[in-house]
């Protein structure tokens, strides 16, 4: 009688531990990547969120022919959040029954950090838009170009200017967001 051979498939031991050497190096290489990219896409979403609240001022300025503004949803603090409303009473305050409210943006998670120049400063810090959708200080007269810093505050001194972006507001509300470490023109003073 002739004996078959019968073929066995399979991993030997050699080839699952070579397998498994090449996957650990394999993540070792790319789990800082991946955090990199996933910190710089929190960032910019963030960054886009103030940026959108911004612009949605000026619009709604220029749309319902009354000041506008942009205000932290508590106190001095960027961090708790912010709300976007059009100032129809007139005085320059938020109240959810004179104003119109417009959006809010709920508080930033505890690694995240805004500050900013100006008006956008300060104790009863704000960004005010007018009917025209100009920039303006309370008072009515217009403000000098406004910087709000967005930083992270979990990552080392050496990064921090990599994990950072800035928002600048022009005189004529125009606004535009940059990265300090790619933008030799991205500092808290720069023009629009």
């Amino acid at each position: 009688m002739s004996e078959k051979l019968k073929l066995q498939s399979g991993f030997t031991l050699i080839e699952l531990v070579i397998t498994m050497a090449i996957a650990a190096i394999l993540l070792l290489v790319a789990v800082p990547g991946f955090q990199s990219f996933q910190r710089n896409s929190q960032l910019s979403s963030l960054t886009n969120s103030l940026l959108v609240a911004i612009n949605t001022a000026k619009a709604e300025a220029m749309k319902q022919n009354a000041s506008a503004y942009v205000i932290p949803a508590s106190g001095a603090d960027w961090g708790s959040g912010w709300i976007v409303f059009v100032d129809k009473d007139r005085d320059q305050l938020y109240s959810e029954s004179g104003d119109v409210t417009v959006m809010k943006q709920d508080a930033l998670a505890s690694y995240f950090s805004v500050s900013g120049n100006g008006t956008s400063s300060g104790t009863a810090p704000y960004l005010a838009f007018d009917s025209s959708g100009f920039s303006r200080k309370k008072d009515g007269s217009p403000p000098l170009n406004l910087t709000l810093t967005i930083k992270r505050n979990d990552v080392s001194s050496a990064t921090q200017n990599e994990e950072m972006r800035r928002i600048i507001i022009g005189k004529t509300g125009r606004a535009r967001s940059c990265k300090p470490s790619s933008d030799l023109n991205c500092t808290a003073t720069a023009s629009n």
